[in-house]
């Protein structure tokens, strides 16, 4: 009897330790794997399927192939910092539907494929600084709706939709501090934002502009709107997409998230491979009702206060013509006055000669 007790023991211990890889550090207890800075060029194999925490920071990875963590579904922390990825095959993240954070900070990574998102819906933190993105993923914002960090810094973003970011509503933490942002009309709307975001308490750190050179070194956040007076008709648009933003959020029933429209071609958000060259004309969407009623009520804005011109404009010619009129009038009645009186002037004189010839 001992002897099996023995055995089933050190079966139990093979199994523990062999679920350990060699070149990791295992805490069974916590069921955290710690591979730091083991110079590992793959992710290691013989993972633990219990496994919450992995982290893999400062070694020489380089890429992350299809399903690389199959053999941990319920890990909830991965760090992969400071390596050198710079491939992300969009089912890299596939099956990983309890991660909550999740850090790819310190990397080669120039675009995030947007199904590499689709599996990591309860994200709360991540972290994608120290890249060379210049353009997010549409599906950000869709599948990220409990997401509260979100570290950005250092990467090549130039603009940022606000749109997306209004469907991140449980967002804290906003990082976009050394990127290259051209501070031009199409950054109003993440300057309306940026100042909502921190009105309601969320932490950004800086939008440092590079261009335009007017507003070179300046955070766009203290702009003042006077400088983007050339922006006329984008600001109207955006006027139009808050009018659409608001009614619909209105619309919808407490607790119900509210639905990110699908991204616009040659935006920050499209995916690679759809965005049009600045030359090519884009093709015609459907406009929302929204939308349209706020341009009928424009228009008719517009005819009215045309209408109320030109009656103000008739108006005044009534006016000038009755003038002139009256003033016609005057001169004639002073001519008759004048000639009446030089009537009266020469009947007298006539009268004095004819006394002086009596006396």
């Amino acid at each position: 009897m001992a002897g099996v007790i023995f055995a089933l023991s050190s079966l139990l211990l093979f199994q523990t330790v062999s679920s350990c890889p060699k070149e990791c550090s295992c805490d069974t207890h916590a069921k955290v794997v710690d591979c730091r800075g083991r110079g590992l060029y793959d992710i290691p194999r013989k993972l633990h399927e219990d496994t919450l925490e992995l982290y893999l920071q400062n070694n020489r990875l380089r890429g992350l192939g299809s399903m690389s963590f199959r053999e941990t579904p319920q890990l909830q922390i991965l760090d992969l910092a400071n390596n050198s990825i710079t491939t992300l095959s969009p089912s890299a993240l596939l099956g990983l539907r309890s991660l909550k954070v999740l850090s790819l900070a310190n990397n080669s990574i120039r675009e995030v494929d947007r199904r590499l998102l689709v599996s990591i819906r309860n994200l709360t933190i991540l972290d994608l600084s120290f890249n060379t993105i210049g353009g997010l993923p549409g599906a950000l914002a869709d599948s990220f709706h409990f997401l509260t960090h979100l570290s950005l810094h250092y990467n090549r973003l130039t603009k940022l939709d606000r749109i997306h970011l209004e469907a991140l509503g449980n967002l804290k933490v906003l990082q976009l501090k050394g990127n290259p942002w051209r501070c031009d009309c199409h950054l109003i709307g993440l300057k309306l934002w940026l100042e909502t975001f921190a009105f309601k308490g969320g932490v950004v750190d800086s939008v440092t502009c590079i261009q335009p050179h007017l507003m070179l070194e300046r955070d766009l956040r203290h702009i003042p709107y006077e400088l983007f007076h050339s922006c006329m008709i984008t600001s109207y648009s955006y006027l139009f997409a808050n009018i659409h933003y608001l009614d619909n959020k209105h619309r919808m029933p407490s607790g119900q998230l509210h639905p990110s429209p699908r991204a616009p071609s040659g935006s920050d958000f499209s995916p690679p491979g759809e965005a049009l060259l600045p030359e090519c004309e884009a093709k015609q969407r459907s406009r929302p009702v929204n939308y349209r009623r706020a341009i009928a009520t424009v228009v008719i804005t517009g005819v009215v206060c045309g209408i109320v011109c030109l009656m103000m404009l008739a108006a005044a010619v009534y006016g000038c013509a009755y003038a002139a009129i009256n003033a016609k009038y005057q001169r004639e009645l002073k001519k008759k006055a004048k000639e009446a009186g030089s009537g009266e002037e020469r009947k007298n004189i006539e009268r004095e000669e004819d006394k002086e010839p009596l006396e």
